[in-house]
């Protein structure tokens, strides 16, 4: 599934973000990157324990707590502090699959790579190039949003990010372990609870049928969710 979540930061959410991460000092990318990885990356990082990125972080975990699209998509148990990447002057990011397991910042412990994000703050009409490029079963998909929108999508997905030839491109990113591993079974629950959502709208959510519709919706949901 790759779904787009529009508008899951707000234009003064942008800006408040941005004034933390524009006088910023970043770092190559690769600082964080294992051997694969450094051999396809070419993009500039906010250290992971810089005020800046923690501030910024902040902002952006407060919009996904609130967004109920993201919520039901993801079904998250745990989320990795958002990151910040830049490219410019030719930047970018080969094909690549992200890690499955990834250690938290300080004593954390681990997270699973089920899914993952990123939130674009930037115009897209300010730079040339810098689609995020993700392989799927319909073949490659291209994305590029505008400043405040976000994309998920599987983290066992091949992506990339294409060369920045002009401008410069901001983007948040970060990964979601779901309390539901598995892709198929999360998907179905995502559309299983978006239809109960429009029904719930059109009958009214104390109508017979919606009430069994949802019991169904917690039981998958509570044999399918990991402890």
């Amino acid at each position: 599934m790759l779904l787009p979540l529009p508008a899951l930061l707000s234009p003064d959410e942008v800006a408040a973000l941005r004034r933390f991460i524009d006088t910023a000092d970043w770092i190559d990318g690769n600082a964080t990157s294992g051997h694969q990885a450094q051999l396809v990356k070419d993009n500039l990082q906010l250290p992971e324990a810089s005020e800046a990125a923690q501030s910024a972080g902040q902002i952006v975990l407060a919009a996904l707590a609130r967004n109920p699209v993201f919520i039901s998509a993801a079904l998250p148990a745990k989320i990795y502090p958002p990151m910040f990447n830049s490219y410019a002057g030719g930047q970018n990011y080969g094909l690549h699959v992200d890690n499955a397991v990834r250690v938290l910042p300080g004593a954390g412990g681990t997270i699973r790579a089920d899914l993952s994000m990123t939130v674009f703050l930037e115009d897209p009409a300010t730079y040339d190039g810098g689609e995020l490029s993700i392989e799927t079963a319909f073949g490659a998909q291209r994305v590029k949003l505008s400043a405040g929108d976000g994309v998920l999508y599987p983290s066992s997905s091949l992506h990339r990010v294409e060369p920045v030839t002009q401008g410069r491109r901001l983007a948040s990113f970060l990964w979601v372990q779901s309390m539901v591993a598995d892709e198929r079974a999360r998907s179905s629950l995502f559309d299983l609870d978006q239809s109960i959502q429009q029904l719930s709208a059109d009958v009214g959510q104390d109508h017979s049928a919606l009430v069994r519709l949802t019991g169904v919706y917690h039981n998958l949901l509570r044999r399918w969710a990991e402890a």
